[in-house]
């Protein structure tokens, strides 16, 4: 485990260690909104007594593991309904997906592994740590804390190379069916379940563990920053941000701006659990967006959000309020990177009508 560090991630890539969501081939029916009925309930582990003698780091590793992991709880519910119900404007980068992803304690490092055992009950084999809303995994009835057992009969192992061994044996197959059976433990009790996949985008939603508000977009993943997620506040604000981010990635602006090796270097940096801040200063290298390149992301946005069913008159003040409370004069802000400001809010506007007037004549919602 030396060097590895701790991913603050949602949604996996196909190539990467944790691919329990990746995949091609059925398309997924449904939309479910934000506040989706077939959620499942939300898991919570059983509470810890605290372990006498416990030492002051791993009480702190504890402590930080639970602030993340409710903040990356947060963001599968927020994002769930932007990956799900826009895939078909998410164009290459849609997906078929298994809707969860699973971790154990070798998925954390030094300190952070005793804390995944402590507080989320992680041992040697794969639990699910999150659930996609309105995904086939929660149409299935995954839960939170439900743990991996097989997969169409083939065992998925445990220890510290379980989740690289459960992509090898899930990729191929998610990409050939439109349904597995995953046998899961649950309670002392082992079942299996049929699984269908979904058709999603394929863009991993990962947490920055800074306090700028910002975000990031490299063009297959979205980093939200813990301080963004402060200041938007509501589940609403954070889709607005999310939206432009996953707009940003289907459109390749960050290939088309060469800046696709700069953002995906400052999102590793973020998504550690101890990331090294002094790479945020005076931007990190960022480029300011090209206001063309900008408006195209809103307008798609808007698209996006009100396909989730998120509400897109409030995006508009929420920017304004954003480029008013942390100008482009903050080097390491969101709107020193995202300055055209006044271009951007006519994209909006322009946006929202044109997604009203669809919606009036019940056309479809493509730009």
């Amino acid at each position: 485990m030396a060097g590895k560090v701790m991913r603050l991630t949602m949604v996996f890539s196909a190539a990467g260690a944790a691919t329990l969501l990746a995949g091609c081939s059925t398309i997924w029916p449904g939309k479910p909104g934000p506040a989706s009925a077939d959620a499942p309930a939300p898991y919570a582990p059983a509470a810890q007594e605290p372990q006498p003698g416990l030492s002051a780091r791993a009480a702190a590793a504890q402590e930080t593991l639970k602030n993340m992991v409710a903040l990356l709880d947060r963001l599968s519910r927020v994002s769930a309904p932007l990956l799900i119900n826009n895939a078909d404007l998410c164009r290459t980068q849609a997906r078929n997906l298994l809707g969860f992803t699973a971790q154990n304690r070798y998925s954390y490092p030094g300190e952070f592994s005793e804390a995944a055992a402590a507080v989320l009950g992680y041992g040697d084999r794969l639990q699910i740590s999150s659930v996609l809303a309105g995904s086939g995994a929660a149409r299935a009835g995954l839960r939170k804390g439900d743990s991996l057992i097989a997969v169409e009969d083939k065992p998925l192992n445990g220890g510290p190379d379980a989740e690289s061994q459960a992509a090898e044996v899930l990729g191929p197959l998610v990409g050939n069916r439109a349904a597995l059976n995953l046998t899961i433990g649950r309670s002392g009790l082992s079942q299996t379940m049929n699984v269908p996949v979904t058709r999603a985008c394929a863009i991993r939603i990962q947490l920055g563990n800074a306090d700028n508000i910002n975000s990031y977009a490299d063009g297959h993943r979205v980093a939200i920053t813990r301080g963004m997620m402060n200041f938007a506040q509501s589940d609403e604000a954070i889709a607005y941000v999310l939206a432009r981010d996953i707009a940003h990635n289907v459109l390749g602006h960050a290939g088309a701006m060469r800046q696709t090796s700069t953002q995906g270097s400052m999102i590793d940096n973020l998504v550690r659990a101890k990331p090294d801040t002094s790479l945020l200063i005076g931007g990190g290298g960022i480029k300011p967006v090209p206001q063309d390149l900008d408006a195209a992301a809103d307008t798609l946005a808007i698209y996006m959000l009100a396909r989730a069913g998120y509400n897109i008159d409030r995006a508009k003040p929420f920017w304004q309020r954003l480029s008013s409370q942390y100008p482009a004069t903050v080097l390491n802000g969101y709107t020193a990177a995202h300055p055209a400001i006044a271009v951007r809010m006519a994209a909006l506007d322009r946006a929202v009508t044109d997604v009203k007037a669809k919606l009036a004549t019940k056309k479809p919602l493509v730009p």
